[in-house]
């Protein structure tokens, strides 16, 4: 059972990333401010939703969410800053879009660069404690899922429609074949003679 909220003095807002241990394709962040009242029993840790129900969350926090918003950082960028700090300017990003503006950030997580002057509590697996950051964990998953799907058309052989670019065994041996492409994440060290298509 989610809790609601952390507290109730100050407004507060969840935030969660997505695709931060993928090998290709952007990592999104997504922050929500929820009503006082908002309850849904399927909302829960995005990784513990099955994918239809994601989507029917996906639609509801956007219709009852007092704000939300969603960003991301490119594979290009998380090269040259690294995935901690793109998760972290991701967050950012969607939290500056929110209005009102939050009293309080509820952050998935034991890390996080501060935002501007507003107070933030990090929360080891957040997104299956509180209801905003499972709302911001939904958002982030279904967006950047509807993402690795798009780019899959570019790239099929990767499977990145079944595996939203993380490194499972289909993935991986694509790779093995083909080598990577404009999306890989070049920092990760993915193949050890690393081989580029599709520029």
């Amino acid at each position: 059972m989610l809790e609601a909220f952390y507290q109730t003095e100050l407004r507060e807002a969840g935030s969660d990333e997505a695709g931060r241990g993928c090998y290709a394709g952007p990592v999104f962040a997504a922050a929500v401010i929820l009503p006082v009242d908002f309850y849904h029993p399927l909302l829960n840790d995005s990784k513990q939703v099955a994918a239809k129900d994601r989507e029917v969350l996906k639609e509801i926090i956007q219709s009852s969410a007092i704000s939300w918003a969603v960003a991301s950082i490119d594979h290009e960028e998380i090269d040259r800053i690294n995935i901690l700090k793109a998760s972290f300017k991701a967050m950012h990003i969607a939290i500056d879009q929110l209005k009102p503006k939050p009293q309080l950030l509820l952050i998935d997580g034991n890390r996080f660069i501060p935002y501007k002057k507003i107070p933030h509590r990090c929360i080891i697996k957040g997104d299956g404690k509180y209801a905003s950051i499972a709302a911001a964990s939904i958002l982030a998953k279904t967006f950047r899922d509807a993402y690795m799907e798009q780019i899959h058309e570019e790239f099929p052989h990767y499977g990145w429609i079944r595996n939203k670019g993380y490194g499972t065994m289909e993935h991986r041996k694509a790779i093995e074949q083909y080598g990577l492409c404009k999306y890989h994440r070049k920092s990760y060290q993915i193949l050890p003679k690393q081989r580029e298509i599709g520029f």
